[in-house]
Formats: C-alpha cells, structure tokens, sequence
C-alpha cells in the first residue's frame, strides 16, 4: 500500500510539473532552444583554424623557383596573398594591421639554394600570438614540404635528405578544431541546462512560497525532488539529441564509438547537474543567489577546468588537481574518446562509475538539503 502510495503520489506530481513546465516558457527556452542556439553560435564562431589570412609577400627575385616554393599560398583556403616589390610597402601594411604576416623573399634566394645557403624572412605581427603562432606553423611548414619534395636538385649527393617525414593526425584526420569543439561544447550545454533549469525553477518556487503547499501534504521530500528532475530531464535529453543531430550532420563530426553508450554516459551526466541543481536552489532559496552560484560552480570551472580549452598537464598542478574534482572533467574526456576514438571499454568503465559515484552524492545531498529545509 505504502509502494502504491508514493507511485501516485509520484505520478501525480510528475504530471503537475509536466504541465507547469508547458506553461513555462523560460524553461522551454533554456531546455531546448538556448542548447540549439549555443551550438550553432559556438560551433560556427569559435574556432582554432586560422583561415584567409592576409599575408604580404616581398619578392626581391622574382624567379621561376621563388614562385614554385610561394605555390602553397596560391588558392589555399588558409592564406590570401599580396604581392608587393619593396619591404617598405609590406611594413607599411603590417602596421596598419592589413596583413599579419610578411614573407621576404631575397634577391639572392634562387642561387642560394645550390650553396644550400637560401634563407627567407618571415616577419609576424606578434600582438596576437596565437594567430602568430599558427601562421609560422603553416608557412614553415609548407616550406619544409616543399624543402623535402625537391631537394635533390639542389644537393648533388644523393645519399643526403632520403628520409621524409609523413604527418598524420591521429583520431582527427580532417585536423579540424570543430571535431575537438563539438564534444566540449556538448558538456557546457548539457551543464548549463541542467544545473541552471533545476536551480532556477526550484529556487523560484521557493520565492513564491508554492512549494510550502507541499509542506503539510503527504508529499516526502524525494517525491519532489524526483517530480523536479523528471520533466527537467526529458526536456534537457531533447536538446543533448539536438546538439548530437548537429554534430553529426552539420559539422560532419564522426562518431566512432556506441551512440548508445554516448546517449547513457549523457543520462548518467545530466543526473549529476540535476542534482547539482537541486541542491544549489534548496540552499539559497533566491533566483538570483541560485543563478550566479551555478554559473561559479558548474559552468565556468567545466569551461576552464576541464581540458576543453586548455590541456591540464601544461597548468599547475594544484589548478589541474582541482579540475579532477569536476565531474565534468570525466564526461568530456568520455565524450572525446566516444567520438573521435572509438570504445575504449577502461575509459568507458571509469568515467561512468565516476559520473555515478557523483550522481549518487549531489542527489543524496539534494535529498539532505531539502529535508533541512522542510523542518
């Protein structure tokens, strides 16, 4: 009878939030259309490939090899070249910020070669050092190609340079920084819509004092809270589904391994914002104390923290120690490997145990903070 009674009791409330959450349509906004608006925003507009960037190029010989060794720069997606014949003028449009890169060629470049003596300036504009640091990686390594490809007419001794090297990008063959992206961006959106949909929602509850009708009925404190989490929970695996389409389809982001165990590792993830969630409106009580203690707590450390901008082993160890603490740090490196890699069943086998550990504790917490409340 007691089992009969919390399964209506549950069934009853579910269906009051499904129906609130109809009428809602700030929770519809940040369930599904805010998770289709950031993937698109963010997977279009943030990118680490350098393209058409503006190169200005000084030809002080102007011989047939000079052209065969710029031939890279040529209808390549990656440069859009300006040819000019004074240092001066390439200077000129550097400062001005009109090309981030100068390429000079000398006039003695061609006969160079034969005294295996040949050099090339190559000036970049160092305010932006990441772009920098890109552009010098391109063009060297165009040259160094080139280099590699002909070289035995200019060296006599045949015994010199038989060994090339073959570069390949493993996991990533496109070499695209969309395939890195996608999968991070993936972890923020189903962060931000799971810790941000339960706090904001259960804390606005508490400012209109609704959920104090509950306190004197035969509710129980895990009946809310699973009537809280299940609509929440439909309506943020509606928008994971969204951002899987699109990475599929609209960014062309391979999928090597189980698309099922990518769905479940999900689920199991989304429990842990949701109880995070939970747990952050059943202590402050306020809208605004809820958002802004989300935002510290769930989606800045899982954007900065978890390796989906920058690699953990180059921070200090007491930074990266704290990012092993994020659960997010265990579903992102999940995702990437489900992804780009395949099954990797330890990988799978540890982050998910992880991720349910922290399920486990953030509802148990949940649990505890609510029923404090409630007496």
């Amino acid at each position: 009878m007691s089992k009969n009674d919390f399964i209506k009791r549950l069934t009853a409330m579910v269906t009051k939030e499904f129906r609130q959450l109809v009428r809602d349509n700030s929770s519809i906004l940040i369930g599904i259309f805010l998770p289709i608006l950031l993937i698109f925003i963010i997977g279009y507009g943030v990118s680490l490939d350098v393209k058409r960037v503006p190169i200005a190029v000084v030809l002080e010989d102007t011989s047939p090899t000079t052209y065969d060794v710029l031939s890279f720069l040529n209808g390549s997606e990656y440069f859009s070249p300006t040819y000019v014949t004074s240092m001066h003028e390439a200077e000129k449009m550097i400062d001005g910020r009109n090309v981030e890169a100068i390429i000079r060629i000398p006039s003695d470049f061609s006969e160079s070669l034969y005294r295996q003596e040949s050099s090339i300036q190559l000036i970049l504009y160092g305010v932006d050092s990441s772009t920098a640091t890109i552009v010098k990686g391109y063009i060297e390594g165009s040259i160094k190609q080139w280099e590699a490809l002909n070289k035995s007419k200019f060296i006599n001794d045949s015994a010199v340079g038989n060994v090339t090297v073959e570069n390949r990008m493993w996991f990533n063959d496109a070499n695209s920084s969309i395939w890195y992206f996608i999968p991070g961006l993936i972890v923020l959106i189903i962060t931000i819509v799971g810790v941000f949909l339960t706090s904001l929602v259960m804390a606005r509850e508490w400012e209109r004092g609704t959920l104090e009708s509950l306190f004197v009925s035969p509710v129980k404190p895990l009946e809310i809270l699973l009537s809280k989490m299940v609509p929440y929970f439909s309506v943020a695996m509606i928008g994971f589904i969204f951002c899987l389409i699109a990475a599929r389809f609209l960014y062309k982001v391979p999928i090597y391994g189980s698309l099922i165990i990518i769905i479940l590792c999900s689920m199991l993830y989304l429990f842990v914002t949701l109880g995070m969630g939970l747990t952050i409106s059943s202590i402050t009580k306020n809208q605004f104390l809820a958002s802004q203690l989300a935002l510290l707590v769930s989606f800045l450390p899982a954007m900065m923290l978890t390796g989906f901008l920058f690699d953990l082993r180059s921070i200090p160890a007491f930074i990266r120690n704290i990012g092993q603490i994020l659960p997010a740090t265990y579903y992102l490196e999940l995702l990437k490997s489900l992804f780009l890699a395949g099954n990797n069943w330890h990988l799978i086998y540890k982050n998910c145990l992880i991720l349910f550990f922290y399920a486990i504790f953030f509802i148990s917490l949940a649990l505890k903070v609510t029923k404090k409340s409630l007496e």
